[in-house]
């Protein structure tokens, strides 16, 4: 195993969950006593949520949609966080190789990630940048929202789906200690297929909980030895409150999640 799955496994085995928190804060669903206060929202979570997750994925889109304080607000979070969870920019990168190189500077260099999403949409060429040592790329491949099936589940002439040979030709690049993929909570049946293609490598699976996908469901089809998975989950921890008490019912929210993935793990990683 490579020492970057070591990292992530162990992560797994100590606090016995897959669970990865988005953190996508919209500050119309704020509780109102915050009054827009997304970083004191943010730490708040994080802080009620430090032993239930084993990843944060802040999602670039609700920060950069603020300006420059919005920038300020995302470093002081990543810095908040700390170092014993993987942490995740949800930025959906990828551009000719000089900008990849800017964006993976911005994302590794500026903000200390450990980890980012990949569109391997413009080829090898857009994603090489963003291979650096003791970090990981993840890259897009089948998504949760209904638009994947516009393009990603086409067959192509060698009789594959579009997704499937992306997954084929992208694994080439790296290997299972530095690339994940994404593949969408909702397509149970596909994440189990791809289990069976890429045994050790990671999946990140979007899509539990507002956009539909079933826990146990993925849990059964993608999980193995090594954990294997990072499950997210967003809106459903973070807006599981809008009282004073926000924090803790996300804490609860996320508990409950675990009651559901921790049979899994004993099962695949043999956890007790």
């Amino acid at each position: 195993m490579h020492s970057e799955q070591t990292f992530i496994t162990d992560l797994i085995r100590d606090r016995k969950t897959v669970l990865t928190i988005g953190l996508d804060p919209d500050p119309g669903r704020l509780p109102e006593f915050l009054h827009g206060d997304i970083l004191s929202f943010n730490k708040a979570i994080v802080d009620a949520t430090r032993q239930d997750c084993v990843a944060y994925k802040p999602n670039f889109a609700f920060y950069e949609a603020l300006g420059h304080p919005g920038w300020t607000i995302l470093e002081e979070t990543i810095t908040y966080i700390g170092d014993k969870h993987l942490i995740i920019a949800d930025a959906k990168r990828g551009d000719i190789g000089n900008t990849s190189a800017m964006y993976a500077q911005a994302v590794f260099d500026r903000l200390g990630c450990d980890a980012i999403t990949v569109s391997p949409y413009m080829g090898h060429d857009s994603v090489k940048p963003f291979y650096r040592e003791g970090k990981w790329v993840i890259l897009l491949v089948l998504t949760s929202n209904p638009g994947s099936n516009d393009f990603q589940r086409r067959i192509l002439d060698n009789g594959q789906t579009l997704y499937e040979t992306v997954m084929d030709e992208t694994s080439k690049w790296g290997h299972a200690g530095n690339t994940m993929f994404v593949l969408g909570a909702t397509h149970p049946h596909e994440i189990a297929v791809c289990r069976q293609r890429y045994p050790e490598h990671f999946f990140l699976l979007p899509g539990i909980g507002a956009q539909g996908g079933d826990l146990d469901d993925v849990c059964a089809a993608g999980m193995n030895a090594a954990g294997g998975l990072l499950i997210n989950a967003s809106r459903s921890i973070l807006y599981a409150g809008n009282g004073h008490d926000f924090a803790e019912k996300a804490h609860l929210e996320a508990v409950r999640l675990n009651r559901l993935i921790r049979p899994h793990l004993e099962h695949h990683m043999q956890l007790v």
